[in-house]
């Protein structure tokens, strides 16, 4: 059985220190000197007589970009090889008449019940044998080639009847791919993961010596005697599991380039996209290595509950942003107000749309789109908030809908700006975070995300801009490259890493980081690995904390998951801090290593935000990047920063239910102003944009107090 095209399209990750092509800018078609505004558009879910009340209700709206059909093969395709493309030529000619463009699916998200009646072998498969049913959506196999066939099918016929309508301005590819199948262990899935692995290793020495099969007698003898990482009567190797998350990963991405290679053989002159999921619940697709196969990059984002859900966002808009190089990018969906997934679905607060939505823009959106248009009377997602709610628009909801799309065409000239970069890098590891959460490890309470995430808050209530950094990018421009749980580091990133810190610039490692190589493997010799001689200490052996055992740091900081053995440091190493408790009682917590101008401090506990604060506040004594931005009025407020040719876009984001005082010199955007004085009350949980001529901002000296004050920016 042949795999369409799967071993020929899985090479290997491009660089991200490479500029790839980018339609989007290039083109101009889905900018067009204005920020887009729309949602998922659903049209077959509702009657006629409704189109015509969504077109007013989406002019009043600002609305002027849509996603179409992106569930729709059963309309499309009724039969076996049967179109029906009248309702949506109907709604394509509709829209384009009222002036709203097209982002086009390509209707191969979710197969009709017609498909797997005749093919049920299409269905994925669990890890311990169960063949999932139809009546969800997402129920088929990535690899399994009659799925490819009728898709790529449906993608080619879509594309020839669109080509030329002038409603059409890109192409989204199938939805929020592997969200709910990136996980098959059928047999397909088998032969593909032989294929794949065969590209990677080219012989079975080199794949046994890399799995570490000589424990538990796992030595391969030949290829077909490999399977999926199924349900097995213990730990499943761990080199094995990797390597299948890894697969699945391009699995996915390769049916996002079948279909990607219709669409440009069709229509060459459409940019077309998929929308990622980078987000705090969804850690399995390397989305990395995906950008150099969409035009432009597009995202899924949904609101966390809570006090930490604003950093959350901001978080993953940054990572988004910088996996788009910097470049605009499109906020395919977010939501209105709540969802209706999680076992408690709370509505956002008053100015969370707003603030949710131009956070996003400030890390790079062009777009800003929802899922979705109308909230839908029946189906799975019925709970699910939309632009018009179930209430109509008089609701609260539309009236703050109707407010974003003013508030976004006032921002208009923020269009096709990039993101200004940051001093400081917080590096991400899509294999970090999915190795070091493995099973058989010392501890399961270790939570890759919450750590970057601690981190990151830390650095936001210093008023210190940061780039959230896929580990692939360059640390070039950076003066500080901040890398909690680098867990998984072959010996090329060990030596990026080295190269910062003898450039004069500087690392912060944490805990459980350098431990493995690309294939699991533990590097040997102590603690941390691959970063010993980097960090200058060596650990024996790790010490986690049982529950409600909690260890005190000398600083005050506490542990209350991992602490570490250190057992010898470098004489040139300085002692930031020791343990104040415990059977580790003045031994090393946090180190510092100094080489030139530079250095590596090594933080060997789980010392959370606050923790966290305390280390960059020491380092902040020489090390300029730490030190904060007064527009930050001392954290509670996010600074972003787009850059155009003439003009830098300063987007102040309040981060705390308070008003908050800011004084700047610019002009403000949209609809927060500032009195004559040029002071901004932000309002709890409010948004400001000031534009400030090209230039200013862009360097900044410290003051008597130590705090960093861009040109333009009174204290």
């Amino acid at each position: 059985m042949h795999v369409h095209g799967f071993c020929s399209r899985l090479d290997a990750v491009t660089s991200m220190t490479t500029e790839t092509p980018y339609r989007w800018v290039k083109d101009g078609a889905l900018g067009a000197g204005r920020l887009r505004f729309g949602a998922d558009y659903n049209p077959e879910q509702w009657p006629r007589d409704v189109w015509h009340e969504d077109m007013r209700l989406m002019r009043e709206a600002g609305v002027n970009v849509v996603s179409l059909g992106i569930f729709s093969w059963a309309l499309l395709e009724p039969r076996p090889g049967e179109w029906d493309f009248s309702w949506l030529d109907e709604i394509m000619d509709l829209l384009h008449t009222h002036g709203i463009d097209v982002d086009l699916a390509t209707a191969t998200a979710s197969p009709p019940p017609w498909l797997t009646r005749l093919h049920p072998q299409v269905l994925p498969q669990t890890a311990d044998g169960t063949v999932l049913s139809p009546g969800s959506r997402q129920h088929w196999r990535p690899t399994s080639p009659v799925f490819r066939e009728y898709a790529l099918r449906l993608t080619r016929a879509l594309a020839e009847r669109y080509a030329s309508h002038p409603a059409l301005i890109a192409w989204h590819i199938s939805n929020e791919l592997g969200c709910h199948n990136l996980y098959d262990y059928s047999d397909d899935a088998a032969q593909a993961f032989r294929v794949w692995l065969q590209q990677r290793y080219g012989t079975l020495d080199a794949l046994n010596d890399a799995w570490g099969t000589a424990f538990w007698s796992q030595h391969y003898g030949a290829w077909d005697e490999i399977l999926p990482p199924r349900v097995a009567p213990t730990q499943r190797n761990p080199g094995q599991q990797l390597d299948f998350e890894r697969f699945s990963s391009d699995a996915v991405r390769d049916h996002l380039r079948a279909e990607a290679e219709v669409l440009r053989a069709v229509t060459p002159d459409v940019p077309y996209t998929t929308n990622f999921m980078v987000a705090q619940n969804v850690r399995d697709i390397d989305y990395a290595s995906w950008v150099p196969d969409v035009d432009f990059v597009s995202n899924d984002h949904y609101l966390r509950p809570g006090e930490l859900g604003r950093d959350d966002l901001s978080f993953w808009a940054n990572l988004t942003g910088n996996l788009a190089g910097g470049r605009p990018w499109f906020l395919m969906e977010h939501a209105t107000s709540a969802v209706n997934w999680r076992e408690v679905n709370p509505p956002k607060r008053p100015g969370e749309l707003v603030r949710d939505a131009l956070t996003h823009v400030g890390h790079g959106a062009d777009a800003v789109c929802y899922f979705q248009w109308r909230q839908s009377r029946a189906g799975g997602e019925r709970y699910h908030s939309g632009m018009v709610p179930h209430a109509g628009p008089t609701s609260r909801v539309f009236r703050d809908v109707v407010a974003l799309g003013a508030e976004l065409g006032a921002l208009a000239p923020v269009t096709g700006s990039r993101r200004e970069k940051a001093r400081v890098a917080l590096v991400f590891d899509y294999e970090s975070w999915w190795v070091s959460g493995r099973d058989s490890h010392p501890t399961d309470a270790l939570q890759y995300d919450v750590e970057l995430l601690a981190w990151y808050r830390a650095l936001l209530d210093l008023g210190i801009r940061v780039d959230v950094l896929p580990v692939g990018a360059s640390f070039d421009d950076y003066e500080v490259v901040v890398a909690p749980m680098l867990h998984v580091v072959p010996d090329a990133l060990r030596r990026r890493l080295e190269d910062v810190v003898r450039s004069g610039r500087h690392v912060v490692a944490t805990y459980f980081s350098g431990i493995v190589d690309q294939h699991d493997r533990v590097w040997l010799g102590g603690y941390p690995g691959a970063l010993r001689s980097l960090l200058g200490v060596t650990v024996e052996e790790f010490v986690p904390l049982l529950p409600d055992a909690p260890v005190a740091l000398a600083s005050g900081a506490v542990a209350t998951t991992w602490t570490e053995r250190i057992v010898h440091v470098a004489g040139d190493v300085e002692v930031l801090d020791t343990y104040a408790d415990g059977d580790l009682a003045g031994a090393p917590a946090v180190t510092r290593r100094r080489a030139g101008d530079g250095s590596a401090v090594y933080v060997s506990a789980d010392i959370a935000r606050e923790g966290a604060r305390g280390v960059l506040r020491a380092l902040a004594a020489d090390v300029d990047a730490l030190r904060g931005d007064a527009l930050s009025a001392e954290g509670r407020v996010e600074v972003i920063v787009r850059a155009g040719e003439d003009t830098r876009y300063v987007f102040l984001a309040n981060r705390t239910d308070e008003t908050v005082l800011v004084e700047v010199d610019g002009d403000a955007l949209g609809a927060i102003r500032s009195d004559e004085t040029g002071a901004l009350a932000l309002a709890p949980r409010a948004v400001a944009v000031i534009a400030q001529a090209a230039g200013a901002g862009a360097s900044a000296e410290a003051g008597a107090d130590g705090i960093r004050r861009p040109a333009g920016i009174r204290a």
